[in-house]
């Protein structure tokens, strides 16, 4: 019974560690790589005019605690490629601007905060850093499965094993082979909207934007 109670125990304590890292203004978190090169973006100090991203004082104790539970469940990804692709995640974009290079899970369906459909990483020499969980829906959902969310949009395209993808509403369509790199085909989806949380990377556009300004230094792959 006590070694139970201490278990749960440190499974709250766990949870609460993780919601109050959410409390710290995103400008303050640590990251693993910082931008390339001089002159490159960074994240606002303080003082600075860019608006902040969402915060759990901000956000409520029911997205605090699933953007929680979001960041413990990925953890083990979050500078760790060859684990996510160990656990079924497959690279489906190359690099996006201002975004990040798109990896998928195609045994993962709907929403589950602790298991998102896609990671976006970035890349930088040798580097490989989580910036932001990725849920895909076939249409705008009726609410909000995260409090205030926001939805991007991605067209119809196939895609192919090296990551590349051409928009084609009509997946009878879809070419064998890319015309460009010769890659063969993987899979077609039609019209998808997509719902971004940046919890692994400073965001001043905000926690659900498509795009992180501050992520322009690695567009470059």
């Amino acid at each position: 019974m006590r070694a139970r109670y201490i278990a749960r125990l440190g499974g709250i304590a766990a949870v609460i560690a993780a919601a109050l890292l959410w409390l710290v203004p995103a400008w303050a978190q640590p990251r693993v790589f910082d931008p390339p090169g001089p002159g490159a973006a960074s994240a606002a100090a303080p003082g600075d005019t860019a608006p902040a991203p969402m915060t759990a004082m901000a956000a409520g104790p029911t997205l605090t605690r699933q953007l929680a539970q979001a960041r413990l469940a990925t953890a083990k990804y979050a500078t760790n490629l060859a684990r996510a692709k160990a656990d079924g995640y497959q690279v489906i974009t190359p690099m996006m601007p201002d975004m990040g290079i798109h990896y998928m899970n195609p045994g993962i369906s709907g929403f589950t905060v602790t298991r998102p459909q896609i990671l976006v990483y970035e890349h930088h020499g040798n580097s490989w850093q989580l910036g932001a969980l990725e849920w895909v829906f076939p249409s705008m959902p009726k609410t909000p499965p995260l409090q205030d969310a926001t939805f991007g949009f991605f067209p119809a395209a196939c895609h192919y094993k090296d990551g590349t993808f051409i928009p084609d509403q009509n997946s009878k369509t879809c070419q064998k082979t890319n015309p460009k790199t010769g890659s063969t085909f993987s899979f077609w989806h039609p019209d998808l909207t997509t719902m971004h949380v940046w919890i692994w990377y400073p965001n001043p556009a905000g926690l659900y934007s498509s795009t992180n300004p501050l992520i322009a230094p690695f567009n470059g792959g």
